[in-house]
């Protein structure tokens, strides 16, 4: 299971919505817990293909992102994107570019604007295994 914010959710829409028509991404941080991985940090990078079909993370960005997880002691746990006009799975170029078969990936469905809908992912080759996702409240 992966545990996201209520928050880190919107937090996720609101660029998603922003980059539009383009496709929107960033990281995953956080912890594990058993079999769980709780998110405690969502990261927005810039797609710098600036498409609506795929995106490509910028690396100097990323690279910040990760700085940013070591100092912190939190672990990468995936990544996330939007489809803005596909459903939240993974497109058969998400799938060739899934590198890390043991990561989450995030995929925000931008189809309905006004219901946008987040699945996670794992991802080994052209398999696909959707991941249990609970959005929570959480106390500042």
């Amino acid at each position: 299971m992966i545990i996201i914010s209520k928050d880190d959710f919107y937090k996720i829409v609101d660029r998603a919505l922003s980059e539009l028509p383009n496709e929107a991404c960033g990281l995953i941080a956080g912890r594990t817990e058993g079999n769980d991985k709780i998110i405690e940090k969502v990261y927005l990078l810039n797609n710098i293909d600036k498409s609506n079909e795929h995106f490509s993370l910028d690396p100097k960005e990323q690279l910040a992102a990760v700085r940013d997880m070591r100092e912190r002691g939190l672990l990468p746990l995936g990544n996330w994107h939007s489809h803005p006009s596909s459903p939240s799975r993974p497109s058969e170029e998400d799938k060739r570019l899934a590198y890390d078969k043991t990561a989450s990936y995030l995929i925000l469905s931008l189809m309905d604007k006004e219901n946008p809908v987040l699945n996670s992912f794992h991802i080994d080759g052209t398999e696909t295994q959707r991941e249990e996702l609970v959005i929570e409240e959480r106390e500042p």
